[in-house]
């Protein structure tokens, strides 16, 4: 009776209090104490009883996540910035981008289009970006270097392939270099944001030459008024900037249309709102030839594939339609399930758009599924390009200088492995 007693006592031990139950033993066992004593009970093995109170498992740290630093100036942004930062956060787990402050900028390049504010708005609503830090240093000096292993937990600091000199010739990453915490991503071939300063520059000066000429012929202000681009498109890349989901079958799908040209922080702001309506975001990117004939000669300043990788850069946004019709029809609706149509109040403000074609929002009117939102910035693409006529020989300037950079980067180039 007595012996069926101590039975029940440590079954119910085991079952009740498996970890006082383990504890007892592995003490008995760490004293060199005989444990045949329960020998003749039936219960658990040592290590089952052991394991099962978790005293022998072995706690799985959880693993430290990869905190990745780049920074830039981040002026004039677009989509070769933000595949940057795609290529950035894929070598990590948590991509910490620093935005260069106006000072830098204007001391090591010159005066910037952008301000800060608009900035830190355009890399904030960037997909891949988690967290920003404003006025970011040009050069990775030894105490910022030093807070952002200490403070900000970075674990790497990254940069492109191409080199990033001070005014002195230096490398402005040396330091992390020397002390390897220095990873290398590939540059995104086809534009810089040079390359776009001088296409808003020559279209500026091709748009005065036709405006004086009473012989331009349509053609040949399309030609004139033309720019080229050396990006080459691929799927892959269309795919590495895509979410690569549709909408649910009762998911509130809301669509807005535009050029989005020159994407600025008035662009972030109003998908920013436009999401907010619905569960799915779809963006429709007007054709070059649609956005050339409703705003004019010199625009767009990118072109369609460009402006597609911009917008699809967006965390705001779910989908785009590469090449939108200027008229939304019945058709269109269906087939994409749109629950609503909206616009912002802020556009182009071309006559042009007033003179051609027919009001493209007619159907989602008829329909009730039309609404106009407040534009958060009063910003444009005209606006932006306005800035850069204020300051036309500050830019001109700046642009001759980093064009022979742009040169020698282009004679020295290697292929990068990467991408």
């Amino acid at each position: 009776m007595e012996h069926e007693n101590i039975n029940s006592w440590i079954r119910d031990g085991v079952y009740y209090h498996p970890h006082l139950f383990g504890g007892l033993m592995l003490t008995a066992a760490l004293l060199g104490l005989s444990t045949s004593y329960f020998g003749g009970i039936k219960v658990p093995s040592l290590p089952y009883s052991l394991y099962n109170a978790g005293l022998f498992h072995n706690k799985k740290r959880e693993k430290k996540r990869t905190r990745v630093y780049m920074d830039g100036c981040f002026d004039l942004m677009h989509y070769g910035h933000a595949n940057a930062l795609r290529q950035a956060k894929a070598l990590g787990d948590e991509l910490i981008v620093g935005v260069v402050s106006d000072e830098e900028i204007i001391a090591n390049k010159g005066p910037p289009v952008l301000s800060m504010e608009e900035r830190l708005a355009l890399v904030s609503g960037l997909k891949w970006v988690d967290e920003v830090i404003p006025n970011a240093p040009y050069a990775i000096t030894e105490q910022f270097m030093r807070s952002l292993f200490n403070e900000h937990k970075i674990d790497y600091i990254i940069h492109g392939d191409d080199p990033c000199l001070l005014p002195d010739g230096t490398d402005a990453y040396a330091l992390a270099k020397k002390v390897g915490r220095y990873k290398q991503i590939k540059r995104t071939e086809g534009v810089s944001s040079t390359d776009i300063l001088g296409r808003i520059l020559s279209s500026l000066q091709n748009t005065e030459v036709i405006e004086q000429s009473d012989e331009s012929s349509p053609n040949q202000k399309q030609c004139v008024g033309s720019h080229i681009s050396q990006f080459l498109p691929t799927s892959r890349r269309i795919v590495q900037f895509s979410n690569g989901q549709g909408p649910g079958p009762d998911a509130r799908v809301i669509y807005i249309d535009g050029a989005f040209d020159l994407f600025h922080a008035g662009h972030v702001e109003i998908l920013k709102n436009a999401r907010q309506l619905g569960d799915f975001l779809l963006v429709g990117i007007y054709h070059d030839h649609t956005v050339s004939e409703h705003r004019g000669t010199g625009h767009p300043i990118m072109h369609l594939h460009e402006r597609s990788l911009s917008v699809l850069a967006c965390r705001y946004v779910d989908e785009v339609i590469i090449g939108a019709p200027w008229e939304i029809t019945k058709d269109m609706i269906t087939t994409f399930n749109i629950s609503l149509v909206v616009r912002g109040t802020i556009a182009e403000g071309n006559n042009a758009s007033q003179m051609v074609g027919s009001d493209p929002y007619a159907v989602p009117k008829s329909m009730g599924i039309f609404r106009l939102l407040e534009s958060p910035k009063d910003i444009t693409t005209s606006s932006i390009a306005q800035r850069i006529v204020a300051n036309h020989d500050a830019y001109t300037k700046r642009n001759a200088k980093k064009n022979e950079s742009e040169k020698r980067y282009y004679a020295e180039k290697k292929y990068v492995v990467g991408d």
